[in-house]
């Protein structure tokens, strides 16, 4: 206990000793302060506090108006700036982006950056659709879009599991064989050992008369104005249908082509190298067909029911193909990226139930509905090419729009154009002439090869 009493004794005394032999300069250099202990300081010189007793992050010396620098051991060196106002009040100044906003070089160079990574990333991923030469910004890479497309169609069989018909039942035969067909046109469209320009350059001798061409015309004209008068006789006399409503023009795919031949672009057929195609037949009344990225064709029995014909059912697989053939699906998933960030920055000044609305009705719907016909195109192309009559191809679209029971609105208001204005367009676009032309050369046992 005595021992203990000393000790103490001896501590305060030596304490004593070291805060008189302390020497405060008048000027001496600024302390580090922390902002959590920025109010605790002495304006006195000469302050009889011990100097081990005051907060460590004290400064005595802080003279008001002046900017200081000050470091926090406990922020890792980073650097904080303050300054004090005429009430005494001290301010932080501001770091992070305020502080970046404030050096318009460092702005500058950031805008610089980022409208450089853009522009690399959008012209790094353009690709040029085939036979219509149209340029799109697709950004998910082929590998990945086969890959998504192999899951959905594990996911598809896992679905109708014990609902697929089996590789020899006669349905699946004949869409076997159907889809044989066409894939061996796309193979076909895709060789460049003769180069497919223009149907003027096809030898003469195995050109047809004239009437040849306008005999669809002719059938689709002719299956109008029956449809016509049945619609003024359902509607009282009163025809509901306009030519300037049903006929759409292919201008934009002509223009298409004309600028890709200008700028020589080459179409983008490299995701159809060397896939794995398969073909099931799913026994559900669904009217319905497509096919997945990387070659998995799906149908229906619904189908097969309405549609007897092989031809019809080419024309419809055909459809889906085309699909596959422009990577409309990568496109559509590009697409709503980029329709998503645009949302959202609408949504900031807009409702969000209208801002959903009007980017349906003005871009994503009328995107799709122009893809639909792309698609219709390029299936025209490799029906013919499989020896199909093309002219069968406006039918069916007509008939299945009577089977889904469409109306004019489908035209506005749908991902899909309606099935009669389906018909009007390939029946007198001039797709529907290239596609006589290589429907005559494969029945003479040729074919076009590189129509694509």
């Amino acid at each position: 206990m005595g021992w203990f009493r000393r000790s103490s004794r001896f501590i305060f005394e030596a304490s004593r000793s070291y805060k008189s032999s302390t020497v405060i300069p008048k000027n001496p250099n600024p302390l580090p302060i922390s902002r959590t202990n920025l109010h605790i300081f002495s304006h006195k010189s000469n302050s009889k506090i011990p100097q081990f007793s005051k907060p460590i992050f004290q400064n005595p010396y802080l003279q008001n108006g002046v900017k200081y620098h000050s470091k926090s051991p406990f922020r890792d060196g980073a650097n904080r700036f303050y300054y004090v106002d005429r009430n005494q009040i001290h301010h932080f100044k501001p770091r992070g982006y305020n502080r970046l906003v404030e050096n318009p070089r460092k702005v500058f160079a950031v805008v610089l950056i980022c409208f450089g990574v853009v522009i690399t990333l959008y012209v790094g991923n353009l690709e040029t659709v085939p036979y219509t030469k149209r340029t799109r910004f697709v950004l998910l890479s082929r590998t990945l879009e086969q890959e998504l497309g192999e899951t959905e169609f594990k996911k598809i069989k896992a679905q109708f599991e014990g609902k697929i018909l089996p590789p020899l039942h006669p349905e699946s035969i004949r869409v076997q064989s159907i889809s044989n067909d066409l894939i061996n046109a796309v193979q076909k469209g895709l060789r460049k050992e003769q180069v497919w320009r223009d149907i003027n350059s096809l030898p003469g001798s195995v050109l047809l008369p004239n009437h040849y061409e306008n005999e669809t015309l002719r059938m689709l004209n002719d299956d109008h104005n029956r449809m016509g008068d049945e619609k003024k006789r359902d509607s009282g006399g009163v025809d509901k249908w306009h030519k300037e409503d049903e006929v759409l023009d292919d201008q934009w795919v002509l223009q298409s082509q004309k600028k890709g031949r200008e700028k020589g672009v080459k179409s983008q057929t490299s995701h159809l190298e060397g896939l794995k195609w398969e073909v099931i037949v799913v026994d559900e009344p669904e009217i319905n067909a497509f096919c997945l990225p990387g070659g998995k064709i799906v149908v229906f029995t619904g189908l097969l029911e309405h549609f007897l014909a092989d031809a019809e059912v080419a024309t419809i697989i055909g459809h889906e193909v085309g699909h596959a053939v422009a990577r409309h699906s990568a496109e559509q998933t590009s697409k709503d990226l980029w329709l998503t960030i645009l949302q959202l920055i609408l949504i900031q000044f807009f409702m969000p139930h209208i801002v959903n609305t009007m980017s349906n009705l003005f871009l994503r719907l009328p995107f799709s509905r122009r893809m639909e016909m792309e698609a219709d195109y390029i299936g025209l192309l490799l029906l013919a090419s499989a020896g199909f009559d093309p002219r069968v191809a406006p039918q069916v679209y007509e008939k299945l729009g009577e089977v889904a029971g469409e109306s004019a609105l489908q035209d506005y208001i749908a991902t899909h154009p309606s099935g009669m204005k389906r018909a009007q367009v390939l029946s007198q676009a001039k797709v529907m002439e290239e596609a006589l032309s290589i429907y005559r050369e494969a029945q003479s046992g040729q074919g076009v090869e590189g129509f694509l």
